[in-house]
C-alpha cells in the first residue's frame, strides 16, 4: 500500500492539467513543474530521510514522511496560485521521500538474497499497477468534484496508510536496534556505499535501465500521436500494454527466483533488454510500422518488471544494518541521473524518432556493460 504512494501522488492529478491551470490563470506547461517539483523532490530528500531511518529507526521516519505526505496534500488542495502549489509540492515530495526510502530499507532489514528479491518483486508488482490505475482514479475523481478532490483523497490515504501501519505492520516486526554512533555518520555513511563498488555497480545499473524507461515516457506521446499519429485511445492501450509487460516479467520472475539465483536472472534480463532495444534503433532507422516499433518497446520496457526487484535486493544486500543509506544512494541516483537524461533526451530528439531511442539504446548498453559483471562482483564480495 505504501509504495503505491508515490505513482498516484504523480500520475493521479494528469487528468486535471487542463483545470489546474484555468483555475491558477497559467499555462498547461506550468502545471507540468509542479510534476517536476515534486520528481527533484522525491529524489534528493532521499538522501536525508535515508539515514535518519537508520539512526532513529524505520517507523518514525515513516510516519513522520505520511505526516509531511498528507499535510502537504491537503494545503495543495487549498493552493491558489501557482508558486503557493509548487512550494506545497515540494514539501509533499519531502514526505514521499522519507516513506520511499523506508519501504526498501524495511525489506532489507526482514530480508535477503532471494527472499528480498522475491518480496521486492511483489512490491514492484504495486507499483506498475499503481501508475496504471491512478489517471483513472483521477478522472472518476474529477468526475464526482473538482480537482482539489484529488489532493484531499491523497491526504486522506497518507492518513490511512499511517494508521495501519502503526497498528498492524510495525506491532509485528521485531524491534530494530537503533544506530548509537556520532550525527557525523549521517553524511560519512554514504562513503561507505560509495566506496562498496559492486552496491555501485548495481546504483549505475538501476539509473540507466530506469533513464532508458524515463526516455521512453517522456516522448510517449510524440512517439505514438505525433510520430505515427494514432488516436488518444491506441495511445492509451499502448502504453497500457507496457505495464502489462512489466507485471508479466515481474510475475514470471517469482518463479525464476525459485531456480536460479538473482543476479544471474537480472543479467539475463538486461542482455535480453539490449536486444530489445538494438532491434527498436533499426526498425526506427528503417522507418517500420508502428506496430513492430511499439512491440520493441513494450519488450524493452517490460523487461523492468524483472530488472527492478533483482537490481534493489543485489544493491541493498551488503547493508544490512545501512539498508536505509544505501536506499536512498539508489533512489536519488535513479531519479536525478533518470531526470537530467531524460532532460538531455528533449534537446537531442529534434522531432524525430531515431535520436530518442538511440539515447534508450545508450542507456541500456551501460547498464548491460555493469550487469555483465555483476555475478562474478557479488560472488567475490559474497567470499571476501
Amino acid at each position: 500500500m505504501t509504495v503505491a504512494l508515490g505513482p498516484l501522488a504523480l500520475d493521479a492529478y494528469l487528468p486535471a492539467f487542463p483545470l489546474i491551470a484555468d483555475e491558477l490563470g497559467v499555462g498547461h506547461g506550468s502545471v507540468g513543474l509542479t510534476l517536476s517539483a515534486y520528481v527533484g523532490a522525491l529524489g534528493l530528500a532521499q538522501l536525508l530521510g535515508g539515514p535518519l531511518s537508520d539512526r532513529y529507526g524505520r517507523q518514525q521516519v515513516l510516519l513522520t514522511g505520511l505526516a509531511v505526505f498528507s499535510c502537504a496534500a491537503f494545503m495543495i488542495a487549498q493552493a491558489q496560485t501557482l508558486p503557493e502549489m509548487l512550494g506545497w509540492r515540494i514539501l509533499q515530495g519531502v514526505g514521499g521521500a522519507f516513506c520511499a526510502v523506508s519501504v526498501p530499507a524495511i525489506v532489507r532489514d526482514q530480508t535477503h538474497g532471494q527472499d528480498a528479491a522475491r518480496l521486492f518483486g511483489l512490491i514492484g508488482l504495486v507499483m506498475f499497477i499503481a501508475p496504471a490505475a491512478a489517471p483513472s482514479i483521477g478522472t472518476l475523481l474529477l468526475y464526482l468534484s473538482e480537482w482539489h478532490a484529488i489532493f484531499i483523497a491523497l491526504a486522506c490515504y497518507g492518513v490511512l496508510l499511517a494508521v495501519v501501519l502503526h497498528f498492524v505492520l510495525f506491532r509485528r516486526l521485531p524491534p530494530r536496534q537503533k544506530e548509537q554512533t556520532p550525527l557525523s555518520t549521517l553524511v560519512t555513511n554514504y562513503g561507505l556505499v560509495l566506496r562498496h563498488s559492486v552496491t555501485m555497480r548495481f546504483v549505475g545499473l538501476q539509473a540507466l535501465c530506469f533513464s532508458s524507461m524515463l526516455v521512453f515516457i517522456t516522448h510517449a506521446s510524440f512517439i505514438y500521436q505525433k510520430w505515427f499519429g494514432l488516436s488518444n485511445a491506441t495511445f492509451s492501450t499502448l502504453f497500457a500494454a507496457n505495464i502489462v509487460a512489466m507485471a508479466g516479467l515481474n510475475l514470471l520472475n517469482r518463479r525464476l527466483l525459485k531456480r536460479y539465483q538473482s543476479v544471474r536472472i537480472l543479467r539475463a534480463c538486461v542482455f535480453l533488454q539490449a536486444i530489445a532495444v538494438s532491434v527498436l534503433v533499426v526498425c526506427a532507422w528503417a522507418g517500420a510500422p508502428y506496430w513492430v516499433v511499439a512491440i520493441c518497446i513494450i519488450m524493452s520496457v517490460g523487461f523492468m518488471g524483472a530488472i527492478v526487484p533483482n537490481n534493489m535486493a543485489n544493491a541493498l544486500e551488503f547493508f544490512p544494518h545501512l539498508g536505509g543509506t544505501a536506499a536512498a544512494m539508489l533512489g536519488a541516483a535513479q531519479f536525478t541521473i533518470a531526470g537530467a537524461i531524460s532532460a538531455l533526451s528533449t534537446s537531442l530528439a529534434g522531432g524525430s524518432l531515431l535520436p530518442i531511442v538511440m539515447v534508450m539504446a545508450v542507456c541500456v548498453y551501460g547498464a548491460a556493460i555493469l550487469a555483465a559483471g555483476g555475478p562474478g562482483a557479488v560472488e567475490r564480495e559474497s567470499r571476501a
